[in-house]
Parts: C-alpha cells; structure tokens; sequence
C-alpha cells in the first residue's frame, strides 16, 4: 500500500515557505522589499500584472507607430462603422418617430404594373447584426431612438478595436492580450452598466415608484462591503442547496482519509455491478460535487444506476500548514493512493477518470503507472494474476498540451506568474476568491456586468441554481503545487513535451497504453476542445474522443434527457494517421442526446464484460458517510 508522504508542519510557511527547484526563496535572496511592492501592486491592480500589460501594450503601440498602413485600414474601418452606425441610428429614429404617430389608415395602393419591381428591404449592416446578437441588448427597448445609437455607438467600438489590437508583427500573446483587456474596458463602460443610459432599468424604476432603485442600492452595498471584506459573503441562494442538503445526496461511504483526500465509495443500486470499478478524479480547483450535483444531473448516480461502482475524490480545501504541497502530492497522495485502495478493495483494473485539472493529474499517474515510475501495493499477485492496473483512461475537459490553453492564458506568462507567485508567498495559497475572480474576469460581461445589472440596476434577485450555488462554493490552492502547475504545464508545457517528472524521474504521455475516452465541449473557454484533441498525438494507445455542445461546466453536466443535447463521437486507432481536429469533426458523426450512455457503454467494452455481485462500501464510523468532512470546509477569503 502507498503511504502519503507526511508534510513536516513545523516547516516555515507563508512569505518563508519553500519553493519549487530553481525559484529561491525571498527573503534568503534578501528580496523581501521586492515581493512586498509586488503584493501591493496586485492589490491596487486586481491581481493583473501591469507589467505584462504594459508589455503587450508597448509591442501594440511600436508596431502601429511602425505601419502606416495598418494607420490606413484603421482609419478606414473607423469610418466604416461610423458611416453605418449612422445610417442604423437614423432608422432607429425613424422607427422610434413612426411609432409614436396615430394610426391613420393609408390608401389602397395602387395595383403594380407588370414588370415592375417592388422596394426590397435593405439588409442590416454588419453593425446591426452584431448589435441583434448580443444579449445584453435583447430587450426590445433598445431598438428605440437614442438608445440603439447609444448601444450601437459601444458594438461599433467593440468591431473596430477586435481589428486595432491584431497588428501584423506582434507576438501573439500581446495580441490577444490587447484584444482582451480593450473587450473588458469597453465592457465595463458598456450603455447597458449605467443607469442613465439603460431604458430597461429606467423603465423598471417608473414601474415600481423608484422601489427596484432602492433594491438595488441595497444589494450594491452588499457587495461593495463583502468585496471590502466588511461583512460575509451576501446569500444569494437557497440554504437548501448545499453538500448533503440538495446537492452531493448520492448515498455512499468516506473509505479512505488522508492528510489530502477523502475517497468516497457509492452504494450500489443494481443487484450485479460491472467487475472493472470507476474512480473520478474532480479537480481541485472547485469541490468534487460538479459530478453529483442534483440527483437528475448527478454523473456518478447515472453511473451507479447503469451497473457500475463509482468511487470519487473530495480534495482537502487546503490552509496555510499545505503551503508546501506540489504536483507530486497530488499526484501520489491523491490519485495513486485513491488508485491503490480501489485495486486493493475490487481486485480488478480500474477505469481511470479525471475531470479538468483531475484529468491531468489522472494522465500523470497513468504515465507514471505505465513508465514503470510508480508502483501500487495491489499492483501484482492480485488474485495470483498480473493484471493491469488500469482498464482505461478517461479525460474529460482536461488539458495535456498547454501550448494553445484558450483564453485563460491571457492571463498567464512570466510577469503574471511572479505576481501570483508573490501574493501566495504572503499566505502559503491562493484563496478561494482570488481564483473564482480569475474566471469571472475571463467572462466579466456574464459573470460580473450582467449580473450587476439585474441586481443593482433592475433590483432582480437572482435565481440560483445547483450550478451556480457550486461554483460560488470556492476553494484554495496551495502556493506550491499552484506555481509547479503553471510554470511546468502553462509556460513551459513540460508534459506534452516529456520534460514533467514525477518525483525527480521524467514521465512521457506516450507510455500511455490503456484506451483512452476523451471529451471536449464546443464553448469551452477553459479548455478548448482543440487543445484537448491534442491527446491522439501524445499516447500510445486507442483514443475516442467526444465533442459535445455547451461550455467546460455545462457540457460535462449532460444528464440524458436534457434538451437540445447532442455530440460527435469517433475512435482513432493508435495507428492511424493523424487528422487534424477540422478532419476529425468532418468524419465523426453526430449523435442526438447526452454522451453519457456513450460513454457508459465504452466503459463496458473495455472491461472484461464480467458482473459480479454488487459491492457494498464499508461503514466506518470513524470516516463516516458521503459526502463526508473535506467538501464542508469553507474560508470566508
């Protein structure tokens, strides 16, 4: 059996806490003075570096100061759109002015003669179009003069800048970094944020004599103060959605606890289970519950109830004695040891899965696992075979390749690293919000603008769900393991490239040999799916990947029976020539509903097609029932 490694808790944390292998620390390095301004500049700056602003920003204007025909086309375009918001701002006027005229009943007109050619409808501009596709605009006010010019005016801005920030010359890291952080400005100071210039919410206040004005100025001061760490954070849901009140209510057993981990076994719901066992590994970025949220959309009560027996990691929410976790902790502590007791208890190959991030640390330990890099205490003379550990591997909006991370590597390079780096040194981890406001600050217009908008402008309180109650349940990462995984995966890409060791030996993704399920979803902003096709050229192994609509959330939560549902599936062979992802999603054909029962039903096939009786989990009362005590763990950072 793997025994966890014991971290020593006396070990210095916090601003002397121990670093990765070639990042000495501050205050030996007598740099102290350095981390401290760098501290305070990510508290005025919100956590963004602007340094590698700045850089983006001098490489932008070097290059325009440098091409007067990028001055050209830019001045042109500029007009352009202004030429077509002004046409588009007259026919909302119009519009606006025929609307307000009485009826008057027009003359018959007049019978065309032959041949002749009836006025054509002109079509909308490219601005118009624009404009109709947000959803910011959708209410049918803003198709009254002068609020469609006031939003027409902030659409035309927004085409125009997506042109300015990609001049040819920059690197493309400041390209889309300018791209980016122009969008967020120009969001910030969209019509639709203010009040006296949003009709919907000007409306709102002459329905109710003013009294939305007054709940949203309440609700502002709620979240002003909770921002301000002046009060705890406003309830916006139903106290009943929380793990084992609504949520994670699947019924099972802790079987497992150490320093890092808590392994949950779920009782079985079918008299005969598949004799291959799943283990999830969720990322530790958010709680476990993602994948047993609402008993409908619950995956592991879907898995139990088509014949399987599921086991799932619930992370320790860590503080700052975890400062020195890292990648092989997790890796050993987390999956392995979950891997070890499984094969211990089961006696059969596992079925392997990982989610997100739980889905590279899953992919480690596969690698590790086949490399001959780790070892399991179950691994051999297990019912006097030499099974293998692993019946396959599952990866489910996990990246392996870094090179191309979306849109979250905006936000990550050498400057931006540092700064973390330095905030973390001061706690030993980076907190809940902090990480949670990474992600709103990628999709502000949803996440943050929108919502603002309803609560303080149109006084609307908001309709919580099981999603959103989870993601607002925010966890930490602990500085070390958080610093190993950017700089190894995100900025040096160590993994897809054979340079990632695991406890000082280099493991290779190629010594991957079980099959291998992967799935991508369409909207992923975290993951593309793109980026996550990438595994076929990096194991040695069967792969069949899944492509499914919906973003790296929703998309994974694809209970079958959900509407509008549907996904593309293809097996690659490990011998058959590369196709690019465009070639992939030309030959794979798509399939109507959930990928669920695929997936189910692959699990099946690369099993021995074995049922034994169903497994009933142990009752330990000192270890207790599911969800059990690490997922309750909250901080109010």
């Amino acid at each position: 059996m793997l025994h966890p490694r014991r971290l020593d808790h006396d070990a210095p944390t916090g601003a002397a806490a121990a670093w990765p292998a070639g990042h000495r620390r501050a205050d030996d390095d007598g740099h102290a003075l350095d981390r401290q301004a760098s501290v305070l500049m990510a508290q005025l700056w919100s956590g963004i570096s602007p340094i590698s602003l700045a850089l983006a920003a001098t490489d932008w204007a070097l290059h325009l100061a440098s091409s007067p025909g990028s001055q050209w086309r830019l001045s042109r375009q500029a007009a352009e759109l202004a030429h077509a918001w002004w046409q588009e701002a007259w026919r909302a006027w119009a519009r606006t002015a025929a609307a307000s005229l009485p009826a008057v009943r027009q003359p018959d007109a007049p019978t065309e003669a032959a041949g002749s050619t009836a006025p054509q409808p002109q079509a909308e501009s490219p601005l118009a179009q624009a404009l109709a596709e947000d959803a910011r605009y959708a209410d049918p006010a803003w198709q009254r003069w002068p609020w469609w010019a006031l939003a027409g005016a902030g659409k035309a801005l927004e085409l125009w800048w997506q042109q300015a920030a990609a001049l040819r010359g920059m690197q493309p890291h400041s390209r889309e970094q300018m791209r980016f952080y122009g969008r967020q400005w120009l969001d910030a100071w969209a019509p639709s944020n203010v009040l006296w210039t949003n009709p919907q919410a000007l409306q709102r206040a002459w329905e109710t004599g003013g009294q939305s004005l007054v709940k949203g100025w309440g609700r502002m001061v709620e979240d002003v103060q909770w921002r301000l760490g002046l009060q705890s954070p406003p309830r916006r849901f139903d106290p009943e959605l929380a793990p084992g009140r609504g949520l994670a209510t699947t019924p099972g057993q802790v079987v497992l606890r150490n320093a890092l981990i808590e392994l949950i076994q779920y009782a079985p719901t079918t008299p005969t289970v598949q004799r291959e066992p799943v283990l999830v590994i969720p990322s530790c970025i958010m709680k476990y519950y993602i994948l047993d949220l609402s008993p409908h959309n619950s995956l592991v009560r879907w898995l139990v109830g088509q014949g399987h027996t599921v086991y799932i990691v619930s992370w320790k929410n860590p503080d700052e004695d975890d400062a020195l976790l890292g990648m092989d902790d997790y890796v050993r502590d987390g999956v392995l040891a979950a891997l070890d007791h499984v094969r211990c208890a089961t006696g059969a190959p596992v079925h392997l899965m990982g989610y997100c991030l739980g889905g590279t640390f899953a992919a480690i330990a596969a690698a590790a696992l086949g490399g001959g890099d780790a070892r399991l205490g179950c691994q051999r003379a297990v019912e006097g075979t030499e099974e293998e550990v692993l019946a396959s591997l599952t990866l489910l909006a996990a990246e392996t390749d870094f090179k191309e991370p979306g849109e979250l590597g905006i936000l990550i390079d050498e400057a931006q690293v540092r700064l973390l780096e330095d905030m973390m040194a001061a706690r030993g981890y980076l907190t809940g919000q902090q990480m949670a406001g990474s992600f709103q600050f990628l999709h502000s217009r949803e996440l943050v603008w929108s919502s603002q908008t309803r609560r303080w402008l149109l006084g609307e309180d908001e309709v919580g769900n099981d999603l959103m109650a989870w993601n607002a349940d925010v966890t930490r990462l602990p500085a070390v393991m958080h610093s190993q995984y950017l700089r190894g995966c995100y900025l040096n890409n160590d993994l897809a490239e054979g340079r990632f060791q695991f406890e000082g030996q280099p493991i290779a993704l190629r010594d991957i040999r079980v099959p291998v399920f992967a799935v991508g979803t369409v909207k992923d902003h975290v993951a593309p799916w793109r980026s996550v096709y990438k595994i076929h050229h990096l194991v040695s192994a069967d792969v069949t990947f899944a492509l499914t609509n919906g973003g790296h959330n929703a998309g994974i939560v694809s209970e079958p029976g959900h509407r509008g549902r549907y996904h593309h599936l293809l097996t690659t062979p490990a011998d058959h020539p590369w196709r690019t992802p465009d070639e992939w999603l030309a030959a794979a054909p798509r399939l109507e509903g959930s990928w669920w029962p695929s997936w189910s039903a692959w699990l099946k096939q690369q099993g021995s097609g074995q049922e034994v009786p169903a497994r009933q989990p142990p009752q330990d009362p000192a270890l207790g029932p599911a969800p059990g005590r690490y997922v309750m763990v909250r901080y109010g950072d």
